[in-house]
């Protein structure tokens, strides 16, 4: 790889992994394969009790991609995601940051679009974007040749959380982060805050970033269903108890994320039975 030819983009990339050997490289490779590529790749290994899997991977694609500015970082206990990217956040040396997991990637022009859009824009401080479902062997989407942009209300992302992790990029320089310890929800906590503390934020309408599993039930920490959902009402508590919303409204949003919880769960349920009588009628 010829790094003088290749343009860069002020952005830390910050990757939490838990036990992520068997992902991270793909991860990695849709970072290093972006149109710009980022100043900086930020691993936080949220101590993996893998028997050194996870650490030995991440050393050897330092090793791999020896001309890529890539730093580890190793945390003495596993405290999740949100601590894990407050870790990188700490670490990180420039003026955007960009997250990704470690299962998931990135469109190659994920950063090129993201980051001009918001250079463009110097008064928004968050942007996030589309993310599809794909499976492993399918093609990236072609992008739309026009970018539809919009603003996020603050009270829209209250009743729906429109960004997952992997799209978001953000300044550097806000003051907020994300809490530490907390597993769920963490991330729609951050945002939230964001922007009911009065910062903007702006939609990019087009599909940058894909997962290989579904937004709940299969796998990871959004796989337990009754957890994710103390989650998000735990951050809807946090954001009344900051004074940003109303009681009536607290009770609104939380009942209704109940009612999104027992869709989800028979949505669940569903699915099950579906791959479980597939594979039945598989093997017979």
């Amino acid at each position: 790889m010829h790094l003088d030819s290749i343009r860069k983009a002020p952005v830390s990339v910050i990757i939490p992994c838990y036990r992520c050997a068997d992902t991270i490289k793909r991860a990695i490779d849709s970072v290093i394969a972006q149109t710009v590529i980022p100043e900086e790749i930020i691993l936080i290994d949220d101590f993996s009790d893998d028997q050194n899997e996870t650490i030995v991977t991440l050393n050897d694609l330092t090793q791999l991609y020896h001309g890529i500015n890539i730093k580890i970082i190793l945390l003495d206990k596993n405290s999740g995601p949100g601590s894990a990217r407050n870790a990188g956040w700490e670490e990180s040396s420039q003026p955007y940051l960009a997250f990704l997991d470690a299962d998931d990637i990135w469109h190659p022009k994920k950063l090129e679009t993201q980051y001009q859009w918001m250079a463009a824009h110097p008064d928004v401080v968050l942007t996030g974007h589309q993310t599809l479902k794909i499976s492993e062997n399918d093609t990236l989407p072609v992008l739309p040749e026009n970018l539809v942009t919009h603003n996020i209300n603050k009270y829209s992302l209250l009743f729906s959380n429109r960004l997952p992790t992997r799209s978001v990029m953000l300044k550097r320089e806000i003051a907020y982060r994300f809490l530490p310890e907390k597993r769920y929800a963490e991330d729609y906590l951050l945002w939230l805050t964001i922007l009911f503390s009065g910062q903007v934020a702006w939609f990019l309408d087009i599909p940058l970033a894909y997962a290989f599993k579904d937004e709940f039930g299969e796998g990871g920490l959004t796989g337990n269903l009754w957890k994710t959902q103390l989650g998000v009402v735990d951050t809807y508590r946090a954001i009344f108890n900051a004074g940003f919303i109303s009681h009536f409204l607290y009770i609104l949003i939380s009942g209704i994320s109940f009612l999104k919880y027992i869709r989800r769960w028979i949505l669940t349920k569903l699915r099950w039975v579906i791959k479980t009588k597939g594979m039945v009628l598989t093997t017979s």
